[in-house]
Formats: structure tokens, sequence, C-alpha cells
């Protein structure tokens, strides 16, 4: 067939009437911009070019992830000032990591940093007096407005394995990327809601093990690895989702507190069977965890769950360097209520310390958000003589009552989980025999 034959097979060309291209006889469809040919308005009527809804709309709460970020994703925490003060005195550390005023040594900004992305949301993540270097992560995001939007992520790095202190970091910070962005609304039924929910917080366990493969050497025997746990704070509602042996607690300032997530372990197994939970959280493998993030991971799906809340308290997500003093959620909140701070910062900072004089035997990240308005300090009566208030007791410097047993007394290797949640979470936990598997701790 020659051009002209070819040619001789359509009619002359019309115009579009949105776009001026031009549409062979019979199209339907413009196929420059997609206007519908066909059927169109009789002669002489107005045309109506098609709506155009903006790229950056997704609404506050879309029906799934959204595939770019809208301008209302949560931004990054301000930067470092530059300027790190000491702890000992308060002076300024210079860039050897010696205090200019008292000469002592800082820890690095690995070994102990912290992020504060709002006033009512921060984290402190810090090496423990008895390790040689923080495996721990955090990140963390918060909107200005207190209460509104807050996203805490923790990992624990697997201490008996390379790098987990580079990949906890790296697992940490790429799934705070996918929860950036407004948790998903589903399609208007909280069944559809919560499907949507699990798959971006599968979706974030994803991003964390990607993370931690990439910088994983693929012919190293003891791959790195690392617990993950996540709590999202959306106005009054908590959504969380967990692999490990971190946690997250709901500590309200009235009522029950709770512990949000399960933890994926030995002992959690055991104490499940009917195994006393002193007899499990003493075991031979009772930091021994069934789940993690990792190249030797065989599941990285979390166990998700969500809790509305009615009143004002403190969303916690930590590592077990801290939980290992105070595991029960009527103890870790008497730790957070007895700080002498009412920030965020302060608290967590408290919270640490607590853990270090209590043995510091591992890593300790304690990450806060508080639902409504921050706590007024104390104040002294008019003329009364004040003292600094001494920080919180470890506790083996607390007397005992038969009323305290809520309280946890670490032996000389740190005591581990206990259960307990408000919600079931979805699980496919997979357990595991003692040998082989990572001990978290």
């Amino acid at each position: 067939m020659t051009e002209q034959d070819a040619g001789s097979t359509t009619g002359p060309e019309a115009a579009c009437p949105s776009c001026g291209a031009g549409v062979p006889e019979g199209a339907r469809f413009c196929e420059s911009c997609g206007t519908q040919i066909g059927d169109r308005a009789p002669d002489g009527a107005p045309l109506t070019p098609p709506t155009m809804v903006p790229a950056d709309d997704l609404g506050d709460a879309p029906i799934s992830a959204p595939t770019r970020r809208p301008a209302h994703a949560l931004p990054d925490p301000p930067p470092d000032p530059g300027r790190r003060p000491c702890g000992t005195c308060g002076g300024e550390v210079g860039p050897d990591l010696y205090c200019l005023s008292c000469g002592t040594k800082a820890p690095s900004e690995r070994d102990h940093f912290r992020e504060t992305p709002a006033s009512w949301v921060a984290g402190v993540c810090d090496k423990g007096v008895k390790k040689s270097r923080n495996e721990d992560a955090m990140a963390l995001l918060a909107s200005e407005q207190p209460g509104s939007r807050a996203v805490l992520v923790v990992l624990d790095g697997v201490s008996n394995l390379v790098d987990s202190d580079v990949a906890s970091l790296a697992g940490a910070r790429a799934a705070r990327e996918v929860l950036r962005t407004p948790l998903p609304a589903g399609m208007g039924t909280p069944q559809s809601r919560e499907a949507a929910v699990a798959k971006v917080f599968t979706d974030a366990a994803a991003a964390a093990n990607t993370a931690i493969i990439a910088i994983t050497d693929p012919d190293e025997p003891n791959p790195a690895s690392a617990t993950f746990t996540v709590a999202v704070l959306e106005g009054t509602r908590i959504s969380h989702a967990n692999i490990g042996d971190s946690r997250c607690y709901w500590l309200p300032d009235e009522g029950e507190p709770v512990q949000l997530t399960i933890d994926d372990s030995v002992a959690q197994a055991q104490i499940a069977s009917g195994v006393a939970k002193e007899v499990a959280e003493t075991g031979e493998f009772a930091h021994a965890i069934t789940k993690w993030l990792g190249r030797d991971s065989q599941d990285f799906v979390p166990a998700v769950g969500s809790l509305d809340v009615t009143g004002p308290g403190w969303l916690l997500a930590c590592s077990d360097g801290l939980w290992n003093y105070a595991s029960a959620p009527p103890a870790i909140r008497d730790q957070v209520q007895g700080a002498t701070a009412v920030d965020p910062e302060g608290i967590a900072l408290e919270l640490v310390a607590f853990a270090n004089a209590a043995g510091g035997h591992d890593n300790i990240t304690a990450a806060l958000a508080r639902v409504g308005p921050l706590p007024v300090a104390a104040q002294a009566p008019a003329g009364a003589a004040t003292a600094p208030a001494p920080p919180p007791l470890p506790p083996t410097a607390t007397a005992a009552t038969p009323s305290d047993s809520a309280g946890a007394v670490p032996p000389p290797a740190p005591p581990v989980q206990n259960a307990g949640t408000p919600t079931e979470p979805s699980t496919g936990q997979t357990e595991a025999a003692g040998e082989g598997v990572p001990t978290d701790g």
C-alpha cells in the first residue's frame, strides 16, 4: 500500500473544541487532551472545558497512601543549632567533643542525640553506661500545633550483629519518610480504614527493612538486624505498629495506663502459653526476639493496632533499654509523672537518666508526644525554701511495699517483656527456638 492509499482511508480532520488539536473524522475523543468529541452539544451551545484538579490537592485524609508529597506533609525536625551544651556544666562542647569550660568529654553525636520537632514532641537516644556504642535509633516528626499529628519511630539494633548501629538509624529514617503524610481514611468504614493504615505501616516496615539491607555487606554471615516500633498520633487517635520487643505505651494523666504493643519474643510466647511471667522474663532466652528487620528476616509484616484516647496524657515509644527497668505501664508512668521537667525533651532526658542510674545495661531511647496541654510545673509556697528536685531514683533504691508490685527491680541481667495491650493487633509472629535467635540486649 502506498502512502497515498493509506492516507485516503481517513477523512478530513476537525479541530478539537477544547485544545484545537486535529481530530480525525469519526473519532470520539481527542488524542491530545481527552475531550469527548462524539455526542457534542448542539451548534451554538457553549462548550465547557474539563475540570482540572490541582495535582497537590490530595486532602487531609487520603483514601490510600499518597503517591506524592502534599503540601501539608510534616516537615523535618529543625536543624541542629550548632552549639552543643555540655551535660556536666552547660558550657559549649568543642569539635573534639571536650567541653570548652570544664573539660569533660561529651559522647559522640551517634552515642547521644535528641530530636525536638515541636514543643510537644521530643525524644532522646542514648548509648547507656554499659554499652560501647549506640545501636538504638529514632526518627520523629510533628506539626507545630500541639496535639495535632506526630510520628514516633524507634528501632533497636540487635547488639550481637555487625553494623546494627548504622542499620537502625537508616531504617528509622526510611520509615519516617513513608509516614510523613497523614494516614489514609479508607473507604468510609472502620474495617477499610484499618486495612489502609495496616498497608501504610507494612510499607514503612518494608522501607526500613530495605534500608537496613542496603547497608549490609552481602557476604556478612551476621547481617545487621533491628526491632521496629512506630506510633502515629492524629488528634485523639493513636495508631501503632511493632516488630520485635521495642514498645509503645499510652500513659494518661488519670486512668489506667496501657502497653499498646505486644512483644515478638520468646518470653512473650512463653507467657502466652501459660508460663509464669516471672519465669519467662528471667529465662535463658528472655531477650530472644522472634521477629526482626534485616536480610535474614522471614517476616517483617508488623502487628498493628489503634486506640482512641479521651483525655490528656503521654504517648511513649521506647526501646527495651528503658522498659527493662519499668516494664509495667503503671511503673513507667510513675517515672514520667515523677520527672521534675514538664516538657517532653526534659522528661525524656530524665527517663534516660533513670535507666542509666538503674544499670544502663542497654542502649536507651525514649520518645514522647503530649496529648492535651503540657503539665504545669509545681509551684512552691511563697517564702518556702526550695531545693533542686533529685533525679528519679532507680527501683533498687525505692522502698518496696506490698502495693508496689507494678515497679520493676532489675537483676544484674536486665529483665524483659511483660505482655498486655488494649487491642488485639494482627500478628503473623513466628516462634523461634533459642539456638541462633537474635537477642536484643
